[in-house]
């Protein structure tokens, strides 16, 4: 067991998290049920799953929640192109968030790797 609050990838996802939050202050009201939720519950997934991950006892449990984790950033990824193309995400922060998962993504992809080694 490992403090997940040391891992990097933690430490990206939850700043991404805190960036899609206020993101989300300029969306339509109306999404507030539907896009914003949905933004809402799968960013938080990605360091929750991680965080989740660390108190597991073996590493494949860990490298089970990682790959939660990850699924959860390809639907983010996903989301955050959705939400530029309805005009609900200017250019700048979408280009920013993009970056960021990412970036996430591919931490999550090698860590996955190195604890299933």
């Amino acid at each position: 067991m490992q403090d997940y609050k040391e891992l990097l990838v933690w430490q990206k996802s939850h700043a991404f998290v805190l960036s899609i939050y206020k993101s989300l202050l300029t969306f339509p009201k109306d999404e507030a049920f539907n896009l914003i939720s949905q933004l809402k519950r799968a960013s938080t997934s990605i360091p929750t799953n991680i965080a989740e991950g660390t108190g597991r006892f073996t590493q494949k449990d860990f490298a089970s929640y990682l790959q939660i984790a990850l699924g959860s950033s390809h639907e983010v990824e996903y989301l955050i192109l959705l939400s530029k193309d309805l005009g609900f995400m200017n250019p700048e922060p979408y280009q920013l968030h993009w970056q960021h998962i990412n970036e996430i993504k591919a931490m999550l992809i090698s860590l996955i790797k190195k604890v299933r080694n």
